[in-house]
């Protein structure tokens, strides 16, 4: 027994390094959101906080423009995700489905899009958004977001369409289903853990996207969440650091949260296209 204890206490101590690397931060983030700035200033690091109340929260959510930034947010990301998921899917259908002379090549040509670095395309696009008159609106931030998510999508589609039986498409064929009937009624429901798995990934990504923010919202009250606490400022511009903790704390547990309840089914929905069923 002691032999066997010994034997595993290097992997339960890694465990508990990896564990405490994970979870302090977390637990330093939170109990900083509760701080006062004196606290801050004064204080050690570590210091736990005088009193838990909700101050900090309230003067980020009111007086940080919390509210317009994750209002922001919610509207880059919502019709981002709905366009990615609509045509990433049926891409990766007419891809891997159907069967048309060059869907190879096509299939290539979304591939190459996930090496092109954003940096490269960020002036370009800006340029071209100023002289269509679309800088002042969150219109570059959906247009960007649906164009950068895309061939990801399409890839890790078409490799789930794959992995489905051909026979499912030929007895819809023999039904008397078309391409979309097929489509919608066959397919799409089958790849239902395949399209939730990537529309978490691909929220994630846009949810927590900088550089793409912060280059195409001019004005301050276009700025997304991310973009948005870089200028979590107080009272005569200093650092407030107690509601920056508190609109910091917002967004990360919110998004941690969101990952813990659906990780069975991201977890499921990512290992289903690596085994032909």
């Amino acid at each position: 027994m002691t032999m066997r204890f010994l034997r595993r206490l290097p992997l339960r101590a890694a465990i508990a390094v990896l564990l405490v690397v994970q979870i302090y931060p977390l637990v330093w983030l939170l109990l900083g959101s509760f701080k006062t700035q004196n606290e801050f200033l004064t204080e050690p690091s570590w210091a736990l906080p005088s009193q838990f109340g909700f101050g900090n929260y309230i003067e980020a959510w009111t007086q940080g423009n919390l509210a317009t930034y994750v209002r922001n947010s919610l509207f880059a990301v919502v019709p981002s995700l709905a366009l990615i998921i609509v045509l990433g899917v049926a891409a990766g259908f007419a891809l891997e489905v159907l069967v048309w002379k060059g869907r190879h090549r096509v299939l290539l040509i979304f591939l190459a899009g996930i090496m092109v670095p954003w940096q490269m395309i960020l002036l370009p696009l800006f340029t071209t958004y100023f002289q269509l008159g679309l800088a002042g609106t969150l219109w570059p931030l959906v247009i960007t977001y649906t164009a950068t998510g895309l061939p990801l999508t399409v890839f890790m589609m078409a490799t789930y369409f794959r992995s489905m039986p051909r026979e499912v498409f030929e007895a819809a064929a023999l039904d008397g289903a078309g391409m979309l009937r097929a489509f919608w009624t066959v397919a799409f429901p089958m790849a239902r853990n395949a399209v939730f798995t990537v529309a978490l990934v691909q929220f994630f990504f846009i949810w927590n996207d900088l550089l793409i923010a912060l280059t195409f919202t001019i004005t301050d009250d276009l700025r997304t969440i991310q973009a948005g606490l870089l200028s979590f400022t107080g009272e005569f511009g200093q650092t407030a650091y107690g509601p920056l903790f508190a609109a910091i704390c917002t967004n990360v547990l919110g998004t941690l949260l969101l990952y813990l309840f659906l990780n069975q089914r991201v977890m499921k929905g990512l290992t289903a296209g690596s085994v032909k069923g």
